[in-house]
């Protein structure tokens, strides 16, 4: 099987602290891969340094076959798109002129403006202000601007958030595309069974900064009488179903 990431004794400590302790994961090429637990487990502090926006205190990132450092972030970083948090934008601006500043920035062509628009459904939405936007929608032009430059590696922290139902599933359905459609690998957090359930093909539990379990939700599912029970069991609360 060929990696697109690999992390290998990965640690982050704040203060007496690890936010992330002796942490390896590796991600399949072409997958849905689904990086849960609770919150404040370490998710998020592990995907700032797979991007390089923070630095581990030990261990070490590979991505695309080329270690995460001074030398190789920029390169690396050109073929990854990300949304961590709650995406950018102008609200005086419509959502095609938002996209096309961060087309300008990352040096992409503006032919590939509409395919992205397209990808995320919001093509016919492009000359609305970004103000007028419902979350769900700038959370999906966020995902646009991620995939301008059409990267091989996709992260997103916690896409789902805040959004109704119907935002829900948009989201849901347009993740699940993006491997086919567009041959990319997204790893994608969640605090929810429930979410990472629908989408990943592979999986990985982490709990107080360890990961505790790596593989296909089907052998997860082996090791308890159904799943719900084998999440909860490895983290000990039912906040994450």
């Amino acid at each position: 099987m060929n990696y697109i990431l690999e992390t290998n004794h990965l640690s982050k400590q704040s203060g007496n602290t690890y936010r992330v302790n002796d942490l390896s994961m590796a991600v399949p090429e072409n997958c849905v891969y689904g990086f849960l637990g609770p919150n404040g487990a370490g998710k998020s502090t592990t995907l700032k340094m797979i991007l390089g926006l923070i630095h581990p205190n030990q261990g070490s990132i590979k991505i695309f076959g080329k270690v995460m450092n001074s030398a190789n972030r920029l390169s690396i970083l050109r073929q990854t798109g990300s949304l961590i948090e709650n995406p950018g934008g102008y609200g005086h601006l419509t959502g095609l002129e938002n996209l096309q500043i961060i087309q300008k920035l990352k040096g992409v062509s503006e032919a590939e403006i509409a395919p992205a628009l397209k990808t995320v459904r919001l093509y016919d939405q492009r000359d609305k202000k970004l103000s007028n936007y419902s979350l769900g929608m700038k959370q999906r032009l966020g995902i646009a601007m991620a995939i301008l430059g059409n990267p091989k590696l996709l992260i997103l922290d916690e896409p789902t958030n805040g959004l109704d139902p119907a935002g829900i599933q948009e989201m849901r359905q347009l993740i699940c595309s993006l491997p086919k459609e567009r041959n990319m690998t997204v790893i994608i957090s969640s605090h929810l069974l429930s979410e990472i359930e629908q989408m990943a093909d592979q999986v990985g539990i982490i709990h107080h900064g360890r990961m505790l379990y790596q593989g296909t939700l089907a052998d997860l599912e082996t090791q308890g009488d159904n799943l719900e029970d084998v999440f909860l069991e490895m983290t000990g609360g039912k906040e994450s179903l």
